[in-house]
């Protein structure tokens, strides 16, 4: 109940004169303004002793083999015994515009039974695109976060040690043809889908350019056309508007986390008159064990008899009732006065919008 109480006391200075408030540029997504997502397999070496097992990773003895005969070695046949070198998939986003030439960074997950990546070299690994082409190189040192550390009757492990980052590890060597400026039409995309807010957003920036040049489309995209006689292109037109303060509207919704017991409610969330009546089930067992002895110059053991209890706790509590509410301070402080806790409460509110009386939408993670 806690929970609640603390979320009430947060919004409890809130009111209509408090409506969220952002920045389009904070909103919005621009068409073309994006990442793409690459990927690759390659080999970390140089480890000590923590990497693949190669008879358990065939892959990455096979990694290792066509590694070597392109340098001009051959170890087909032979017996390999090596724990310094595993197999990883390599990740990294290819910002948007990125230039040739320029660095990203990249992540690195080992694919076998490796132990830990420390003090291992990456590879030069191609990181290919959706399309399967390659759009970045990647080499250098592998930096993890965690360790381990074993003995013969213990092991202390950190972190997640067969996971690490190379800081700039990756070379661009492809670009995305996309000419921003060059565009006479684009779209924004909403991060949260809101026909209020889309069409506030075109409000907004028709008002400020003072010609309709923003269209609604539908609930999540806002299509901005240059104007005629603009002074600049599409990359003026966009620093102008995005710095616009636009009132966001938002969907009333419930967000229901059932594993860790956390409730999320929205602003906009009400509710109709309803009484509400819970039971408290608590079950104690207390284990309570007999040492019986055996008698004198007897034969008998020393034995320990079980002796479980076993108590069973109802409390009811009275019909409470939960007037109609207008704000979300008089909805949490209704609840609040049921006495339970978050968990219970979560059952609460389904049963309440099953019965038609909740105003707004369930969403359990």
């Amino acid at each position: 109940m806690a929970g609640v109480m603390g979320f009430a006391a947060m919004l409890a200075p809130m009111g209509d004169a408090y409506a969220a408030a952002a920045r389009i540029k904070d909103i919005v997504d621009i068409e073309g303004v994006r990442e793409n997502q690459l990927v690759g397999y390659g080999l970390v070496v140089g480890l000590n002793g923590t990497g693949d097992s190669l008879n358990n990773s065939p892959f990455t003895k096979q990694s290792m083999q066509a590694m070597l005969e392109r340098l001009g070695v051959n170890t087909r046949g032979e017996n390999v015994r090596t724990a310094n070198v595993a197999a990883v998939m390599v990740t990294a986003n290819l910002p948007a515009f990125g230039t040739q030439g320029s660095r990203i960074d990249v992540s690195v997950a080992a694919m076998g039974d490796a132990d830990s990546l420390q003090g291992g070299t990456l590879l030069v690994t191609p990181l290919l695109g959706a399309d399967g082409e390659v759009y970045a190189i990647a080499q250098g040192p592998v930096t993890i976060n965690g360790f381990k550390v074993q003995g013969d009757a213990a092991t202390v492990i950190s972190g997640v040690p067969t996971t690490g980052r190379i800081s700039s590890g990756a070379i661009i060597e492809r670009e995305i043809e996309f000419t921003l400026g060059a565009q006479r039409s684009l779209r924004l995309s909403l991060r949260n889908p809101d026909l209020t807010t889309a069409r506030r957003v075109a409000m907004s920036i028709n008002d400020f350019i003072g010609v309709p040049t923003a269209v609604p489309e539908n609930p999540g995209t806002v299509r901005v056309t240059l104007p005629q006689h603009f002074n600049g292109n599409i990359v003026d037109l966009l620093t102008d508007v995005e710095q616009l303060v636009v009132e966001t509207d938002q969907p009333a919704k419930i967000v229901i986390d059932e594993n860790s017991g956390i409730i999320v409610m929205g602003k906009d969330v009400r509710v109709s008159t309803v009484a509400v009546a819970q039971a408290n089930l608590t079950v104690t067992i207390t284990e309570d064990p007999n040492v019986v002895q055996p008698e004198p110059f007897s034969r008998g053991v020393t034995a320990v008899e079980p002796n479980t209890n076993i108590d069973v706790l109802t409390r009811d509590s009275n019909l409470t009732l939960v007037r109609e509410t207008v704000t979300l301070q008089q909805l949490v402080d209704g609840l609040n006065a049921l006495g339970i806790s978050p968990r219970d409460l979560i059952g609460i509110l389904q049963a309440i919008k099953s019965t038609g009386a909740l105003q707004a939408e369930i969403e359990v993670l």
